[in-house]
């Protein structure tokens, strides 16, 4: 008997988990869709873009904001390979950030943005909940920080 109410708690507190984080900021609970396709219309920064009104962040990575070393780098690298293109959005564990953005992978033609950007120097490896990637993109950054690729690692 104890064991099953253990369990039921359980069960329930992961799911109030997961409704709180599916909120859309004014309480109201949204569907989300592991995948979305979206169109980009702006690029903020190296890790920031919009789609379909929304901001977005790219997950598992960080970029440069203005004012440092691979700012205008990241930026002018994502604005070329996704700026008015269609891209597929993937949600991880976490909806939208402290801010409101959502978070999440950006794919183009199959290949995952968030990657290719460490891949070629651009942004670090940072992760806090969300997963998903995280081999792949760690395997990036030493791959990138070894071979002293891009404007993270070739001054170093």
């Amino acid at each position: 008997m104890r064991a099953l109410l253990s369990v039921l708690i359980i069960l329930f507190l992961g799911s109030s988990y997961l409704l709180v984080d599916n909120l859309d900021g004014t309480g109201n609970v949204v569907k989300i869709d592991k995948e979305e396709l979206v169109f980009v219309t702006k690029v903020i920064d190296g890790d920031t873009i919009v789609a379909n009104g929304e901001h977005i962040r790219l997950l598992g990575i960080d970029s440069d904001e203005r004012g440092y070393d691979c700012y205008k780098e990241a930026k002018g690298k994502l604005e070329e390979w996704i700026l008015d293109k269609e891209v597929v959005l993937e949600k991880d564990k976490t909806n939208k950030d402290q801010y409101g953005r959502l978070l999440r992978y950006v794919v183009l033609d199959g290949e995952n943005i968030n990657i290719r950007l460490v891949e070629n120097g651009l942004a670090v490896a940072r992760f806090y909940r969300d997963r998903r990637y995280e081999v792949e993109i760690l395997a990036a950054e030493q791959t990138a920080r070894g071979g002293k690729i891009g404007c993270k690692w070739a001054k170093i």
